[in-house]
């Protein structure tokens, strides 16, 4: 055997024996087997005994957050010469479509601290319309102010801002903010928020309308001196332009129509036995509920009380008197 074919041997049988000392080859599956522990879990209890999360009701505000509030007061007329009057076809028909106050009465008589009781919550001890006795005492304007809202008193035919007197067809008496000190001797605040109602065209065209408005008629459109039809025509007139601006805000608003004092002494609420008179009082608003009489008996603190509450301000006066109602019912 040649020496090659011997290597060849050895060589052969060398690789045998690496080869037999090797362990076997072990199969290695494409996936491996995972066995996850269970993960550890509560028995959940039956749903009757589970606890469950009590909701609170969220009461509703006695009276809506309005963003525009605005008074127009009219003249001398009890309830039954107004309600079911045809000379105020239009006064009649707001009456029917929202909300009418059907127990609504005035302070006292004369005019003048019927006025006053509207932004004062009182009649000051002033028993007639005097023309220079001024009050020293704080009105629903101040509180306004200091909520950050803002106001305005449009007078009809009043000749110039915070003009003090009376002219022929413009009769102070019926514009309580001029009688107090704080508004007429403050000459900036005065020539700002008591302005002739001619100022409500310009307002409305800049889109610039105050938080509260209060309204007075000349002394022959609030039906002093005049008739009722001229009354009427001459609300629809300002409705006509006023409720629309009003409504294009998608905010909540309120008008108030109503009248300084009736022709007779009914009385309510706290009010002296022989007071003002029962007058025809209309709530307007997407707010109120609509074809509503509401009966229940109001003064005209009543509707300070009732602005009060919408804006969060201090009562004033006889608007804090538990026997002033506040108007609660109307609102949707």
């Amino acid at each position: 055997m040649t020496l090659t074919v011997r290597l060849l041997w050895v060589t052969l049988l060398i690789s045998l024996l690496i080869t037999s000392c090797q362990p076997a080859p072990t199969e290695v599956p494409s996936t491996l087997p995972v066995t996850l522990a269970p993960f550890p879990t509560s028995t959940p209890a039956p749903a009757e005994s589970m606890p469950t999360a009590e909701s609170t009701p969220v009461p509703l505000p006695l009276v809506p957050n309005f963003s525009h509030i605005v008074m127009i007061v009219f003249e001398n007329k009890e309830f039954g010469s107004v309600i079911g009057n045809g000379k105020m076809a239009y006064f009649n028909l707001l009456a029917n479509s929202y909300t009418l106050l059907t127990s609504h009465y005035a302070v006292t008589h004369p005019s003048l601290p019927n006025y006053l009781s509207f932004i004062g919550g009182d009649t000051f001890g002033i028993t007639d319309d005097c023309e220079d006795c001024f009050v020293n005492a704080p009105s629903l304007p101040d509180f306004i102010e200091q909520s950050g809202r803002t106001w305005k008193t449009y007078q009809d035919d009043m000749p110039d801002p915070c003009f003090v007197g009376s002219t022929l067809r413009y009769a102070q008496k019926h514009n309580p903010f001029i009688y107090f000190d704080p508004i007429r001797l403050n000459t900036e605040r005065c020539q700002r928020s008591v302005v002739p109602l001619t100022q409500l065209d310009g307002d409305i065209a800049l889109n610039d309308l105050p938080n509260f408005m209060f309204i007075t008629p000349d002394i022959c459109y609030s039906s002093h001196d005049c008739g009722l039809d001229l009354a009427d025509s001459w609300l629809k007139d300002l409705l006509d332009k006023l409720y629309p601006v009003l409504e294009s805000t998608d905010e909540p608003f309120l008008i108030i129509l109503t009248w300084d004092e009736g022709q007779g002494d009914h009385s309510c609420c706290g009010l002296s036995e022989s007071a003002g008179g029962r007058v025809a009082t209309i709530l307007i608003s997407p707010q109120v509920k609509q074809n509503f009489m509401d009966e229940t008996p109001y003064s005209h603190y009543s509707i300070l009380k009732t602005i009060a509450e919408a804006w969060g301000l201090p009562k004033l006066g006889h608007a804090a008197d538990a026997e002033t109602n506040l108007i609660a019912a109307p609102w949707k």
